[in-house]
């Protein structure tokens, strides 16, 4: 048996621990041997750091959340309340239309939310059509409110019913703004004689048609304004509207 020599070098390999001095004898690809141990440590603490931030915003996203959504959903009820506010107040009609025309504002202002037309454009056609007389009857034999010739009725509706001439007469006026592209004089000439005018120069619409323009756009460039009164609306009235006006106001039962 050969008696075995002591070495003071130990069997074993020495195990890495964090605190462990960087020897010469280090192996090159332990962490020891890559990072210095301040460095170890800062890296753990900047790791717990990271992962405790994370955790508290987690927490306070969590504990918070009902709170912002409850934040938002009054943000977006109040900015609602506000949209519907301005636009009721921008579909009131002008102070400038008679009172027979102003009996019909809260129909005017749901008349233009339902056809998403100007209440003061609305108002205008009113005005120069029937002066607000739902049972005014042309000699062309236009009826109603906004003067609808018979061929727009579907069998069985009342072309003296408000609701129902103000459907087919606002529908109508609908297309006339689609065809004009938006030019309300354009619009008002294909109204009063046919969408087909619209395409036509203006000497080559009729006499009516032009002189239905010559009013109703000033008008409503004055309602437009939001000025108190109308010169051009005074002078209709001084050129055969005061007696429609008349006819309206009393079928109205206005005092």
């Amino acid at each position: 048996m050969q008696e075995k020599i002591w070495s003071p070098e130990p069997d074993f390999e020495p195990a890495l621990w964090p605190g462990a001095p960087l020897s010469s004898t280090d192996a090159p690809g332990t962490l020891a041997a890559v990072l210095p141990t301040p460095v170890v440590y800062l890296t753990q603490l900047l790791f717990i750091g990271v992962l405790a931030f994370i955790a508290a915003a987690g927490l306070i996203m969590w504990h918070y959340a009902p709170a912002f959504a409850d934040v938002d959903l009054a943000a977006d009820a109040s900015s609602q309340a506000q949209h519907q506010t301005h636009a009721v107040l921008a579909n009131r009609i002008a102070p400038l239309f008679t009172p027979e025309v102003h009996y019909w504002e809260t129909d005017i202002t749901r008349w233009a939310q339902e056809f998403h037309l100007d209440a003061n454009l609305i108002a205008t056609v009113m005005q120069i059509e029937s002066c607000g007389d739902p049972q005014a009857v042309s000699s062309a034999g236009a009826s109603g409110l906004f003067q609808v010739m018979p061929f727009h009725f579907a069998t069985g509706e009342d072309p003296f019913d408000p609701n129902t001439n103000a459907h087919r007469g606002l529908k109508y006026l609908q297309q006339a703004l689609r065809r004009s592209e938006g030019d309300v004089r354009l619009a008002l000439a294909g109204y009063n004689g046919g969408i087909g005018v619209i395409g036509l120069a203006e000497e080559f619409w009729p006499a009516e048609t032009q002189r239905y323009t010559a009013w109703g756009a000033p008008i409503y460039a004055d309602a437009s304004a939001g000025t108190d009164a109308s010169a051009t609306l005074q002078a209709w009235l001084q050129h055969g509207g005061q007696s429609l006006c008349q006819r309206a106001h009393q079928h109205l039962g206005l005092p």
